[in-house]
């Protein structure tokens, strides 16, 4: 204790000589006249007063007897020895944490100091650095400058002696001519010189320019300012203001600036009758500005303009009075835009606001307010879905006079809509409900007073039969029915539509449904003779003897879909094959074989053909449907793995006018196949030839070389095509799609093309 104290007490600075001093002192004095305060120096020492007997009895009321004893003294000799060394070790204690803590301070000062000398070491070199290439930066824009001067001079002279040169000789030319005619007129012989001159001209000269003038028409902006710079007389012809009263910029989008458009409008614009921005997401106020100054302005597409908004519109509104036909699909803008609609358009006829979600049913209650949009006939609400009843009773009352109706892509819409919609707009004709779930036969029995022409519904298992009925009570001169991917229809619906006499195109795709009992009823009935396009995808119950049927009494018919038609073979395609007035088929997924596709042929007209997922084809059928078929401009071949370069060889050979080919999932093909269609389809723009494992670099240098009118090429799993021929060959591509990965399980072979067994089904 005399040691722990003195040590608190003391704070000697060296801890361990100090206990050596004071054992040694002890131990010459001995323990018995040891005290806890012998090792504290006499100054340092506390103070301690007696407590008097007196102050203890009046303290604890204690007998003299009990006052003092040796237990009590004891207890409280340990009660204040214990004190006095917590209060002392809490002492030192405190005083070592504040050395440990100023230790620790100097220690961070020290290393900001380090990092602030880093840093201003570093700023001192960078400055003197920087100076140095300012310095030399100067020195070069100087030389560089001098150079430029320099090249200017020796360009400027070499072009002076060339003009010179050409005028010269332009001189002799002339006079030499000049003679050539002075002489004929004189009655002097004409030479061959004098004869060739005369008959030389443009061989476009031959063209009427009426003609050149309706070509020119079909040609996008980048081409005709091509065609301005081949020819005096052809550049004549593209300034002609017949040309300019159509301008599309859509075909050039991803180009297309606001001073292009500035500047041809701000040119053309009396002549200017329809304009088309589909996608020119780049344009802003300027382009909007020009816009405001066509006067005559009719046709206006600002479909999917982001810079659009209810400012813009509000400066096209008062500058194009005479607008008919205006779409603002996938904008941003308000309710505003459709006052401004009401009150600025009132001959408006064709509106569509498709994927716009900021307006409301206010805003469609400003359509028919005021002088309003009353003649509106064509009215697309595609994806607005917070249009609810109220919205389209707004509609109903201002634009009765509403024909065709567009609503797709929209689950809110219900039959109640249809109704509000139908109970003023009697004049409807053609209405198309894509991916609208919630519409039932309500929806019909609502449309029943109106002479409907066209109905599209797709995807959706509420409507039956009661529909069709309800289209050949009311609807007698109904020419397009689709209504795909809806479970409910039958083969008795069809029996119901078949007394119709003006069908001329119906679509049942994915009516899983409808068989032969609603075909043969249906192709026997009034429409029959008169169809044009018949879509019958994924009806798995039609047969042989629908498809014959189909061949014997459509003597009109220049579509037909049977994809995934598993029950039709060879039998029912050889009777398509008499059918003169097919032109475009698609069988792909059937069960036909090389004779089938062969006899299909025969008749020689088709333009379109789809066999993919046929694996009963090969190269055989390919090369007999070819020899008859010369007019073939579409044709796909995909997920046949059986076919070689010998089916591209004939669709090459004998088909000079494909535009579209794909072969993708076909492992067998080479950079042969590519060489053949490079030399001889010299009109193609699409090509797919992904999971073609075998093709190389080679192969893109032959389409490069080849196939210059080439706009779209797919590349998927092609892993022998390395990134920079793709980068090399493919820049000029409107779209280019392609990644060196091996081929999904799902193409049924491996990166080497080894057909890969088919998963064991769970029993």
């Amino acid at each position: 204790q005399a040691l722990l104290c003195g040590v608190i007490v003391m704070r000697p600075e060296d801890p361990l000589i100090f206990l050596e001093e004071k054992i040694k002192e002890i131990m010459e004095k001995g323990l018995d006249a040891g005290l806890w305060y012998m090792c504290i120096d006499p100054s340092l020492r506390t103070n301690l007063k007696r407590i008097a007997e007196t102050y203890l009895t009046a303290l604890f009321g204690l007998e003299d007897e009990q006052l003092i004893t040796t237990e009590l003294c004891t207890k409280a000799f340990d009660f204040y020895s214990r004190n006095l060394k917590k209060f002392y070790f809490r002492g030192w204690i405190k005083y070592h944490l504040q050395r440990k803590n100023n230790r620790k301070q100097t220690e961070q000062k020290m290393a900001l100091a380090a990092v602030h000398y880093k840093f201003q070491k570093i700023r001192v070199i960078i400055e003197k650095w920087n100076s140095w290439a300012q310095i030399h930066k100067g020195k070069n824009i100087l030389a560089a400058r001098r150079l430029q001067q320099i090249f200017n001079k020796i360009t400027l002279n070499a072009v002076l002696k060339a003009w010179h040169a050409e005028a010269c000789s332009s001189l002799k030319t002339k006079a030499y001519f000049e003679s050539l005619i002075k002489k004929d007129q004189e009655g002097g012989f004409v030479s061959n010189e004098n004869l060739s001159y005369r008959s030389v001209k443009c061989k476009a000269s031959h063209v009427p320019e009426e003609a050149l003038l309706q070509i020119f028409r079909y040609v996008n902006l980048v081409d005709l300012a091509r065609c301005a710079q081949v020819s005096q007389t052809w550049m004549l012809l593209t300034q002609n203001s017949s040309i300019w009263s159509d301008i599309n910029f859509s075909s050039i989008k991803h180009k297309v600036q606001d001073k292009i458009v500035v500047n041809i409008l701000r040119r053309w614009r009396p002549y200017v009758l329809r304009l088309n921005l589909r996608g020119c997401r780049s344009l802003h106020w300027p382009s909007f500005k020009s816009i405001s100054e066509c006067k005559n302005l009719q046709d206006l597409n600002l479909s999917e303009c982001q810079g659009l908004n209810d400012d813009s519109m509000r400066l096209i509104s008062e500058g194009c009075p005479s607008l008919l036909y205006l779409n603002l699909s996938y904008t941003g803008i308000t309710n505003g835009t459709l006052r401004l609609l009401s009150r600025s358009f009132p001959n408006l006829q064709y509106l569509s606001l498709a994927h716009c979600r900021k307006f409301t049913d206010k805003g469609l209650q400003y359509l028919g307010s005021g002088r309003g949009c009353h003649k509106l006939i064509y009215l697309d609400l595609s994806g607005c879905t917070q249009v609810s009843v109220d919205g389209f009773r707004n509609i109903a009352n201002g634009c009765s006079r509403i024909q065709n109706l567009l609503i797709n892509d929209m689950p809110t819409l219900t039959d109640r809509c249809i109704q509000a919609l139908a109970e003023k707009c009697e004049q409807i004709m053609s209405v198309v409900f894509l991916d609208s779930p919630h519409l039932s036969d309500t929806t019909f029995r609502a449309l029943a007073e109106c002479k409907l022409v066209k109905v599209s519904i797709e995807g959706n298992n509420r409507i039956t039969d009661l529909s069709f009925k309800l289209m050949s009570k009311c609807c007698p001169y109904i020419r397009h029915i689709h209504v795909a991917d809806c479970q409910k229809i039958t083969d008795a619906g069809l029996k119901m539509i078949a007394p119709l006499k003006y069908i001329l195109i119906l679509n049942l795709a994915d009516c899983l449904r409808i068989g032969d009992g609603g075909i043969k009823p249906f192709v026997e009935g009034s429409s029959g003779a008169t169809l044009r396009e018949l879509n019958l995808n994924n009806c798995v119950r039609v047969t042989d003897a629908s498809v014959i049927e189909i061949a014997q009494r459509c003597h009109n018919l220049t579509y037909l879909n049977l994809r995934y038609c598993e029950n039709v073979t060879d039998t029912g395609i050889e009777a398509l094959g008499n059918m003169s007035s097919l032109i475009s088929i698609d069988i792909s997924g059937t069960s036909i074989s090389d004779m089938g596709l062969g006899a299909l042929g025969c008749s020689g007209k088709i333009k379109e053909l789809s066999i993919s997922e046929c694996q009963n084809i090969s190269d055989t059928g390919i090369q007999k449907f070819c020899q008859d078929t010369k007019h073939l401009e579409y044709c796909h071949v995909s997920y046949c793995p059986q076919l070689t370069d010998e089916t591209v060889k004939a669709l090459a050979f004998h088909c000079h006018r494909l535009t579209s080919v794909s072969i993708a999932g076909c492992p067998k093909m080479t950079d042969l196949c590519m060489g053949y269609l490079a030399a001889a389809c010299r009109y193609l723009h699409f090509l797919d030839v992904s999971g073609c494992i075998r093709l190389t670099d080679k192969a893109l240098k032959y389409l490069w070389k080849g196939c210059k009118q080439l706009h779209v090429l797919k590349m998927l799993y092609c892993r022998n095509i390395t990134k920079q021929a793709v980068l090399k060959y493919t820049a000029k591509l409107e779209k280019g799609e392609h990644n060196d990965g091996d081929p999904p399980p799902w193409l049924g072979y491996d990166r080497n093309g080894n057909t890969l067994p088919l998963p064991k089904q769970e029993s």
